[in-house]
């Protein structure tokens, strides 16, 4: 006996809201999808408490003007809907002129309450103003036009410019169809063809002010997409000049380091030959200081041997220190630049990694000078205190500011300099002086060592 398997056709999951949704024709997704974004547009919490939010006080000509007058000046939006709306009242009162006072005075009413609403709840003041329409054409003084008298043609316009200013396209587009919805029934009912229609002005002239604002919308959101990628791309080429600069501090303290290492291993490994008969103490001392310097050596490059490249070479010269700055001061002469030195205090040797770093940012400051300053003269101050090196670079204002051009290089000098200071647990100011110059101050510690640590 064969048994007949039937083929069920799939079910919705029970669990699933939007199955039989899914289960529709695309043009049947697509109306839903429309309704779904008129309810939420036009419909859902309508008249929500939606304050106008004040004017930016950052722009270039803001930012000059007093601060009494920039207060005042961030209610400038407010002041131009205001404006707008008792524009709006004139036109209507103006219009209902025949009706006498009190009709003038509600048509003025009808024309600009919608407009002072627009300020507190901007979707609620768009069914106002459809909704004040038919209530003012009663009090027009005739019925050539219809259904928008002069009044509420100008407040419904003004409501529907601010309204499409602060929200979304897709609400403008709601709200221009549901105007010539408006328009067009009202004529087909209470118009009959007896009269002069403004339902096309209307669409025409609204439309092309919603084209206007989307162009606004659409340039605004482009301005504020490529400042977010300018400071995205801002923050990240600083982030990758940081980088690179720790990785070029990194490979000269590598080559420090790893230098001297290298010599005391040597040392030690030497050191019991130098002396005659050396006890088995001795001896054993050195071997265990040669191992363990061979084995922090080893360490050392295997940490730090990941900042080297693989076209990277190690200098074959020695790395310069505050001995080798007259060679550079005079390449520098040779630029063009007019630069003194000047040294305090008792020179003496420092450690390799402050001779280098105070090399470095000597050579930096001044070729900032050439750089920014052509034409200026320079000073080199050196210091030696107790406590550490100190440093001052100074420069004097170029003679022909106005013919200064735009420095070409990466503006990333000074970043160099604060990392070398801050490898070195130092302090640093730089920023320009009184007379128009520049000038960077340093201060580099050094411990004070003992005669009886030597």
């Amino acid at each position: 006996m064969t048994e007949t398997t039937q083929t069920q056709p799939p079910q919705p999951t029970p669990h699933d809201p939007y199955a039989a949704y899914k289960q529709r024709s695309p043009e049947f997704r697509l109306a839903a999808d429309a309704l779904r974004g008129l309810r939420q547009d036009l419909f859902h919490d309508a008249f929500a408490y939606r304050p106008l939010p004040r004017m930016s006080v950052d722009g270039p000509l803001t930012r000059r003007l007093p601060p009494r007058i920039r207060e005042y000046t961030a209610w400038t939006p407010h002041a131009v809907v205001l404006a707008a709306g008792l524009l709006a009242a004139t036109i209507a009162a103006s219009a209902a002129e025949e009706q006498g006072d009190i009709g003038s005075l509600i048509s003025a009413l009808l024309a600009v309450c919608p407009v002072l609403l627009v300020l507190l709840r901007p979707v609620g003041a768009f069914w106002f103003s459809v909704a004040a329409a038919p209530v003012a054409a009663v009090f027009g003084n005739s019925w050539d036009d219809w259904p928008w008298r002069a009044g509420s043609f100008a407040g419904h316009l003004i409501v529907l410019t601010v309204v499409a200013v602060r929200t979304r396209p897709r609400t403008a587009a709601w709200m221009w169809v549901l105007t010539g919805v408006y328009g067009i029934g009202a004529e087909t009912v209470l118009g009959g063809g007896h009269y002069s229609s403004n339902t096309g002005p209307m669409m025409v002239v609204s439309a092309l002010v919603f084209l206007a604002v989307t162009v606004w919308h659409i340039r605004r959101d482009a301005e504020q997409e490529v400042t977010a990628q300018q400071t995205v791309t801002a923050h990240e080429r600083s982030r990758r000049t940081l980088l690179e600069e720790r990785t070029t501090i990194a490979r000269e303290l590598h080559d420090v380091v790893a230098h001297h290492m290298s010599v005391v291993a040597i040392q030690a490994e030497a050191a019991p030959y130098r002396v005659e008969n050396p006890p088995p103490e001795l001896e054993r001392a050195f071997v265990t200081i040669r191992e363990n310097a061979v084995a922090a050596l080893t360490e050392l490059r295997r940490v730090l041997g990941v900042v080297r490249a693989e076209d990277y070479e190690a200098p074959d010269a020695p790395q310069p220190t505050l001995a080798d700055l007259d060679a550079l001061l005079a390449n520098v002469r040779d630029a063009g630049l007019a630069v003194d030195k000047t040294v305090t205090g008792a020179v003496r040797e420092l450690p390799q990694g402050v001779e280098l770093s105070a090399y470095r940012i000597v050579q930096e400051a001044l070729s900032n000078t050439l750089r920014h300053a052509p034409g200026a003269g320079a000073r080199v101050e050196i210091g030696y205190v107790l406590g550490g090196l100190g440093l001052r670079i100074v420069n004097d204002p170029p003679p022909a500011p106005a013919l200064v051009k735009p420095s070409p290089g990466a503006g990333h000098g000074i970043t160099g300099m604060r990392e070398r200071v801050s490898m070195l647990n130092g302090e640093m100011t730089a920023g320009a002086t009184d007379a128009g110059g520049y000038e960077v101050t340093v201060f580099l510690p050094v411990p004070v060592v003992s005669e009886g640590d030597a």
